[in-house]
């Protein structure tokens, strides 16, 4: 654990955030600061500010009767019932169309789950995108399908843009209002930088607020790597912009997530031996991504959550590395997102290799007991921020919002003693 010597922040609502450390700390030092503010090191704006807009079934819809959700459903008749945040469980509990279809069998229904790498979808939702028993998997997806080949319902990864790409999406003025209204609740929080990780709706609603002088956050753009064609066309570099908005990196996804079991691993997954995750692209093909974003001066971001995913990331970095120095480029800020798991082997390789390790310390606390179930023995090298400070790399926290809730005293909590809210587990 990180040993830390907290300073307690006293903010609008005395007492709130003083709570989060003080009962692991109760001899933390109170200073009142009314100019330092807090960055969100990783938060998908886009996601994070407008799930109010879509209409939800909520935790009526999962009843074991379903009557709330038939309620609903006749209520929003033909209109599409969108719902985030569906944990692991509930997919697990009732995970075929079929379910869905009892309560609402006239409504399309597209259900996310809290890591939004997976989907679930009845029907009719499947109906609109076109997903039948012949429908082929696409690229780094999955359509999980029962012992007739049927669709289940259930979508992994890329799978999940099928039913997605046919939902009507909210309007860029919908989504610059929900972040403008967010700001607020930042603040509250001590938050005042978000480095941004959505994609062209979001970037436009924020230059929208900018432009109207309404962009109260500092936040720092990344851009999503299916557009470093027209990026490096263009020449945009990084940094381009000003102190409240500006180009961070190119972001790209080199595996999935723990809770669909879609991290790319070397070995599998407990209980199912021929899961060993999905694996976007290797090595070479990232470094051809990095060499192309460096040429405009531009550093990759990289989701990787699993150790092969790691593993891969980590080599392309090293030739990126070669490559910078052989051609006389600036060594860039690169970064791996989340860096939930690591091969021994590749744990000192951020350090050697100066790239940042962006992590979320309240995953550790909320995954905690599926990384157990799931990786075994693998979990003890799992979220290991202290490990990499050792080692000397650079580290970033966040959130992941809205994967988990922004507030950043939360994760210093789990960053310091790897610790629910309710002390579980226990010293």
């Amino acid at each position: 654990n990180i040993q830390a010597k907290a300073q307690i922040i006293r903010g609008e609502r005395d007492g709130l955030w003083e709570n989060v450390l003080l009962v692991s700390f109760p001899g933390a030092r109170r200073t009142l600061s009314t100019s330092d503010g807090l960055l969100e090191a990783r938060a998908a704006m886009n996601h994070a500010g407008h799930p109010l807009l879509w209409k939800t079934l909520g935790m009526r819809f999962m009843g074991q009767d379903g009557r709330g959700g038939k309620a609903y459903a006749e209520h929003v008749h033909g209109e599409i019932a969108r719902q985030h945040r569906l944990d692991k469980s509930a997919l697990a509990r009732m995970a075929t169309a079929a379910d869905l279809d009892k309560v609402a069998p006239n409504n399309p229904v597209y259900l996310t789950a809290k890591s939004l790498h997976a989907a679930w979808a009845n029907t009719k939702a499947m109906q609109m995108a076109g997903i039948t028993s012949s429908t082929p998997d696409p690229h780094n997806g999955q359509i999980q399908r029962d012992e007739k080949g049927d669709a289940t319902g259930i979508l992994l990864e890329t799978a999940m843009e099928l039913v997605g790409r046919v939902i009507p999406e909210p309007t860029i003025q919908e989504i610059a209002d929900s972040i403008e209204k967010a700001q607020h609740k930042l603040w509250k929080m001590g938050l005042t930088g978000v480095h941004d990780f959505d994609r062209r709706e979001s970037f436009m609603a924020l230059q929208a607020l900018h432009a109207e002088k309404k962009l109260k956050l500092r936040v720092l753009k990344n851009l999503p790597v299916e557009l470093l064609d027209e990026i490096h066309a263009i020449g945009l570099r990084g940094g381009f912009g000003d102190d409240m908005l500006r180009i961070g990196n190119v972001k790209v996804f080199m595996d999935g997530a723990l809770g669909p079991h879609t991290a790319a691993m070397f070995q599998p997954y407990i209980g199912e031996e021929n899961n060993r995750g999905i694996l976007n692209m290797d090595g070479e093909e990232l470094f051809e991504h990095g060499r192309k974003a460096a040429q405009v001066g531009l550093g990759l971001t990289v989701h990787a959550i699993g150790d092969r995913a790691n593993h891969e990331v980590l080599n392309a970095y090293e030739q990126l590395r070669k490559y910078e120095k052989e051609n006389h480029l600036p060594a860039l800020r690169h970064r791996i997102e989340h860096a939930q798991v690591i091969h021994p082997d590749d744990a000192p390789r951020l350090a050697k290799l100066n790239v940042i390790a962006s992590m979320q310390p309240i995953h550790a606390t909320s995954d905690m007991l599926m990384a157990d179930q799931f990786w075994g023995e693998r979990a003890k090298l799992a979220y290991a921020w202290k490990a990499q400070l050792d080692f000397g790399a650079p580290l970033a926290l966040g959130s992941d919002a809205p994967v988990e809730s922004p507030n950043p005293f939360w994760g210093l909590r789990a960053a310091v003693t790897r610790q629910r809210a309710d002390g579980s587990p226990s010293a």
